[in-house]
Order: C-alpha cells, then structure tokens, then sequence
C-alpha cells in the first residue's frame, strides 16, 4: 500500500492521510540532522497500518529521537508540553506573559480593569512604546479541542468594554491597541474570519502562519519546563508552583532541584538538557 493512501486518526477524531512531509518537518524542527530524521522515517514509515492514531506515531517518533538526543525530544514534544502546563490555564498565561517579556514588553498577569459597564478580570496585560495591549488566553488541557468563534466574540466585546472606559483609567497615558486572543490550540475558520473583522490580534500554535505560538517559541528558545524528558511529572509541578516556567528560569534558579532533593549527577544531566535548548 502506497504511504499516500494511508488513513491516521487525529485526537480529535478526525481522520487524515498520513503526510511524511509533515512528519519530517517536525523532526527537523526538534533539531535533529538529516541522517537521525531519515533514520527516524524509515522505522516509523515500516510500523504504519491502516487507521494508526497521531498520538501512536509521535510516542514512536519521540522515543526513537530521544535514543539520540534527550533535547531533540524535548523540542519535538513542544505541543504536548504545553498541554501539560494544565490543567487550570495560570501557568499558561505567566508562560504567554514570559514570551512577551523577552520580545521587549513589560507585563502584569492577573490584572483588574474596569470598563464602561462591567470589571474584567484581564489574563495578560502588556505594555511597549506607549502602547498597551490586553491579552486574553484560552487554554485547552485536551488535545483536539479547537477555539471557535464565541471565543473571539465573548473576549471583542470585553475589550470594548475596556476601550469605552480606557480614558477614564490611570493609564491613560498609553494608547490602547489591539485585543489579543491566544491559544495553545487552533481557531476555527470562522473564529479567525470574525477576528481578522472586528480587528482583534489571533495567536494560536500555528497561527499566523509562520509566526504562531511554535514558530515564536522556537525562535526564541522559550522553551516551558514541562518540555524536560528528564523531570518527572511531580518535579515539573513543583517548578510550576513556584512560577519557574520557562527552562531559562531553572537555569538561573536551580536551587530549587536542591529543593527537591535531586541527586547532583542528575541535576548536571538536566541543566545540561535545558542549556541545549535554551542554546
């Protein structure tokens, strides 16, 4: 049977053809050279079957990755890594206010701002050159769950609530730009027809193209902790609790693996993960 015709199950239910192309991509993504990655196609491309699930071929893609690199397999399981900053959406908004910070804004999570009708509770706020800008994030601890159009329309009209009242409010000095919506899952169509309308900035993991959630993380090498192979699940929930979101923060407060009274073979074998991503 030809590659091509082959049916893989989404999480989401969905049924697609099986693309190497886009298996290959996102194992050149994870940095791993061009002989790994062919290495890696060849043992996945002979364990395929009819009706085989995305979950099935990436569990045997990251396995093969990490017999190879700790750190190629730390970058290829990104998408699932931010499913696992869940399951309440508090780590993934200081993760989002995190990236911000490092592209040059100065952020406050967790923010009270009053509109002309109604109080909000904002996610992200984040301020650069005179500007600031009011973030929404919508987090989905459950793969194949897509943000669809009430979720731009409910956050539109909290910002115009916001922006109807922005002159009366102490930062007044700063212009308010344009609503954010940002997600660690994919807009609907029509989520992204009605933002793209009424003016609101979407950010989801693959949108805009080429600049979405992956693409920013990437360039940047804000990696989340929960992307280590090398902490457990509990360690990783730990780190969260004390805000140490991003790897760059372990790097700089590594006393907190003393804290959790890893051996120091172990912590050099983990500061050494996250040094080559952050790298």
């Amino acid at each position: 049977m030809k590659i091509s015709n082959i049916d893989v199950i989404k999480s989401s239910g969905e049924k697609v053809k099986f693309s190497m192309e886009k298996l290959r991509a996102s194992l050149k993504r994870s940095g791993a050279d061009d002989k790994i990655v062919k290495q890696i196609l060849d043992k996945v491309r002979d364990e395929l079957y009819q009706g085989i699930s995305t979950k099935e071929i990436y569990n045997r893609a990251f396995a093969l990755l990490k017999k190879n690199k700790s750190y190629f397999a730390s970058k290829y399981k990104l998408k699932k890594a931010i499913y696992e900053l869940g399951p309440t959406g508090f780590p993934f908004e200081h993760f989002i206010s995190a990236i911000l910070n490092y592209s040059g804004y100065k952020t406050e999570v967790g923010t009270i701002l009053k509109g002309k009708c109604v109080s909000h509770e904002i996610d992200v706020i984040a301020h650069k050159n005179s500007k600031t800008t009011i973030i929404e994030c919508k987090f989905h601890s459950d793969q194949g769950l897509n943000c669809n159009v009430k979720i731009p329309l409910y956050i539109n009209s909290r910002y115009r609530d916001i922006k109807d009242n922005w002159q009366t409010l102490k930062k007044q000095d700063a212009s308010l730009a344009k609503g954010w919506v940002v997600t660690n899952t994919r807009f609907t169509k029509d989520a992204i027809k009605y933002g793209n309308c009424c003016g609101l900035y979407l950010l989801s993991w693959d949108y805009p193209s080429n600049d979405g959630l992956k693409d920013r993380i990437d360039r940047l090498g804000l990696y989340p902790i929960t992307v280590s192979t090398l902490l457990s699940q509990r360690e990783k929930q730990f780190l969260l609790s004390r805000s140490v979101v991003l790897c760059r923060d372990l790097i700089n407060d590594k006393f907190y693996l003393d804290h959790l009274g890893i051996s120091e073979t172990r912590k050099n074998k983990i500061l050494d993960e996250i040094s080559q991503l952050c790298d």
